[in-house]
C-alpha cells in the first residue's frame, strides 16, 4: 500500500468516522510502528488489534473506565519482558491509534480510576462500579478483565482462597447485569495466556544458557 493511500486512509478514518477492516487496521499499526515484534508477543498485538477493530464497529460500545483498566492492565502484564523496554510506549500508542483509539486518554482515565479504586473492599468496590457505571454495560473481554483486575485487588480478597474468589467474583458480575458465563471465559483464557507466557519465557531463558554453556 502507497504513502499516499495510508494518508487518505488516515483522513478517512479519523474525520469522517468510516470504518476501517481488521487488514487497514494492521497496515496503518505496521507503518506506526516499524520494528520487528518478537515471536512471544506478536500474536498478543494481533488479537489486540482485531479485538479493538472489531469493537469500534459496535454501535453501543462506549469507552468506559472498565474497558481503560481492562486495555492498560492486560497490556502491561502480557508485555512484561518486551525487549526493547523502550519501544513499549510507542507500541501501545500504535495500537490503540490503528483502531482509532487515543492512547494518552486511555492512559490517563485509567490511572485515576485505579486510584478510585484503590484499598477497597470488594463490597465497597461494588457499591462504587454501580455509582461510576451506565445502568447497561457493553460486555468487551476488555471490560471484563478491568473489573476482574480491580476486584482481584480489592484487599479483603487477599487471604481468600481462589474458589472463594472466584465466587465473590461471579456475584460482583452478577450484580452488574454482566454475563459470568463470558466473563468466566475471558477470565479463564487471560489466566491461560499469562501462565503460558511465563512458561515460554523460562524455556527461551533456559536455551539460552544452555547455548552459553555450549560456546
Amino acid at each position: 500500500m502507497s504513502q499516499h493511500t495510508l494518508t487518505l486512509l488516515r483522513f478517512t478514518y479519523k474525520k469522517l468516522k468510516a470504518k476501517l477492516t481488521v487488514s487497514d487496521s494492521k497496515k496503518l499499526f505496521h507503518e506506526q510502528f516499524p520494528y520487528v515484534i518478537p515471536g512471544l508477543y506478536k500474536k498478543i498485538v494481533d488479537e489486540m488489534l482485531v479485538e479493538l477493530n472489531l469493537l469500534n464497529h459496535q454501535n453501543e460500545f462506549e469507552q468506559d473506565h472498565l474497558f481503560c483498566i481492562g486495555l492498560t492492565e492486560t497490556f502491561n502484564e502480557l508485555m512484561k519482558g518486551y525487549k526493547p523496554e523502550q519501544h513499549l510506549d510507542l507500541l501501545f500508542k500504535s495500537i490503540c491509534s490503528s483502531t482509532n483509539f487515543e492512547s494518552s486518554e486511555i492512559k490517563e482515565i485509567s490511572q485515576k480510576s485505579k486510584e478510585d479504586y484503590k484499598n477497597k473492599t470488594s463490597t465497597e468496590l461494588v457499591k462504587l462500579l454501580k455509582d461510576k457505571t451506565k445502568s447497561k454495560i457493553y460486555p468487551s473481554r476488555m471490560l471484563n478483565l478491568g473489573l476482574y483486575i480491580l476486584i482481584s485487588k480489592s484487599k479483603d480478597l487477599k487471604d481468600q482462597n481462589e474458589s472463594e474468589i472466584n465466587k465473590i467474583i461471579s456475584d460482583i458480575f452478577e450484580k452488574l447485569s454482566l454475563s459470568t458465563n463470558k466473563a468466566e471465559k475471558d477470565i479463564g483464557i487471560y489466566k491461560s495466556t499469562l501462565s503460558k507466557m511465563v512458561q515460554a519465557k523460562e524455556l527461551i531463558e533456559e536455551l539460552k544458557l544452555k547455548n552459553k554453556k555450549k560456546n
